[in-house]
């Protein structure tokens, strides 16, 4: 596996691949922090289309990422995050939401659990999924840092 750390508005990130898919994408404050693994080299180059296409992100210029992503996991939590994938730049949904797209509308827990485990934040954008009050729930990198990702996707943030 490879690897990379670079800095970014939600502090500093790891990335993890294989040189050709991503693997992983971990905020590195926050409890999705991973520790480089025995093995793992570091190596940039691979992820530079990554960091091109984040910097855009953060700076307002891109709603979609077009990265081969290689997601480890269930099938239930695979079903997920490509359920994630399809949440529109801007817009939030509830876990319930998530749960009856899937044709499993009593899974709301089920998709908050598999929402929690995704491993490639930003990118599988884990933060557009919300409480069904509408209320900002738990978040791997914090709840500030939720925050901060919808008010730049809603234009009224700039963390570039």
């Amino acid at each position: 596996m490879l690897y990379s750390t670079f800095d970014s508005p939600l502090g500093e990130l790891l990335a993890v691949g294989d040189g050709n898919a991503l693997h992983g994408l971990y905020m590195q404050e926050g409890r999705t922090a991973i520790k480089v693994r025995g093995g793992w080299e570091q190596s940039g180059e691979p992820f530079a289309a990554l960091r091109a296409q984040l910097t855009e992100y953060f700076d307002g210029a891109r709603t979609a990422f077009d990265l081969p992503l290689a997601l480890a996991g269930s099938p239930f939590q695979r079903r997920v995050w490509r359920a994630l994938q399809d949440i529109p730049y801007g817009e939030t949904v509830s876990y319930g939401y998530v749960a009856r797209r899937l044709g499993v509308p009593s899974a709301a827990r089920a998709v908050g659990v598999a929402n929690g485990q995704n491993p490639v934040c930003v990118i599988v954008p884990c933060h557009r999924v919300i409480g069904a009050d509408g209320s900002l729930t738990g978040y791997g990198g914090g709840l500030e840092r939720k925050r901060l990702l919808l008010e730049l996707e809603a234009g009224v943030l700039s963390i570039a």
